[in-house]
């Protein structure tokens, strides 16, 4: 690759509605085009309706590219160019990649907003980019599979974690969660389970856990089994241990959406006093300064640039 040629980081997230208006095309999307019922659709916009209408998760991202390209330029200036894509929303997968072959890109870092390796995220993501990317066969492609034990990462957890626990007022039952996938991931030897395991251990040795919990979170309708136990199955178990309250944190997420707003926030925190639990959820990381030099450095690891 000649020096000026920039290095293309194709940063992918899963994609949110701007409106309530764009919520069936959305749906519909994530459905590979089979349009969901009337009563689904109605039930997904009373999710955005109880976290005021829309959520934050295009803006999140929007800062956190905006913040990598920052960090990256006083790294490198000049080396590195952020394209943020989105899965399911504008702007699409595929059209980003095109706009960043136009661009004179020839080498692509391709990094997913979700920290956690599995054949049903990154390789799905990179689905929408190769029949574009098949186009250009001289165009190098560089995957950041996994960075779950990212230091960068890790320590903003840590972070978020320790403020929680210095502002309640005893110990509570410390939760990790993520999302759920579909239970034939396990089929396939999938490493997703395994990676939120070895996130949890590393959390749990850095803030010297005496315990702590996980949970799946935002298991998909339908027939189809899903990964458990489920944060609402976990939550009366942590009661009947003698918990009195819960700290939950989201590793799985690294910005405010949905699933965090309403599945935590108000369906988990529901059940939570249901059951007479105190509930906490730390903040998301969103476009936490640690967290984005961490993503800069897997960036840079990418392409050689670091050990």
């Amino acid at each position: 690759m000649r020096p000026t040629e920039p290095v293309g980081v194709l940063l992918m997230a899963y994609g949110t509605p701007r409106d309530l208006g764009e919520v069936e095309a959305y749906f519909t999307h994530i459905r590979r085009g089979r349009r969901p019922s009337d009563e689904e659709l109605e039930e997904l916009r009373e999710r955005y309706r109880r976290i005021g209408g829309t959520s934050p998760l295009r803006a999140v991202t929007e800062a956190q590219a905006a913040s990598l390209q920052t960090a990256l330029d006083r790294r490198a200036a000049g080396r590195f160019r952020v394209y943020l894509a989105m899965k399911h929303a504008d702007p699409f997968i595929p059209d980003v990649t095109r706009r960043m072959l136009r661009d004179g890109v020839q080498e692509v870092v391709a990094l997913v907003l979700a920290p956690h390796e599995s054949r049903m995220i990154l390789d799905e993501y990179l689905e929408y980019a190769a029949p574009v990317l098949a186009e250009h066969p001289g165009v190098r492609l560089s995957p950041v599979r996994t960075w779950h034990l990212n230091p960068g990462y890790l320590a903003a957890l840590e972070g978020r974690i320790r403020k929680a626990l210095g502002e309640l007022a005893g110990p509570p039952a410390v939760i990790f969660t993520a999302h759920s996938l579909p239970k034939r991931i396990l089929e396939w030897n999938d490493p997703y389970p395994d990676r939120l395991r070895e996130t949890c251990e590393a959390l749990a040795a850095r803030l010297r856990l005496p315990r702590w919990w996980f949970a799946y979170q935002s298991a998909g309708h339908g027939t189809i089994p899903w990964l458990g136990p489920d944060i609402l199955e976990v939550l009366p178990e942590v009661r009947a241990e003698g918990a009195r309250a819960v700290l939950v944190t989201p590793i799985g997420f690294v910005a405010d959406n949905l699933e965090i707003l309403y599945d935590l926030d108000i369906e988990a925190a529901e059940r939570a006093r249901e059951l007479g639990l105190a509930f906490r959820r730390t903040e998301s990381l969103n476009a936490d300064e640690t967290l984005i030099e961490g993503l800069a450095d897997e960036v840079e690891r990418a392409v050689g640039m670091r050990a």
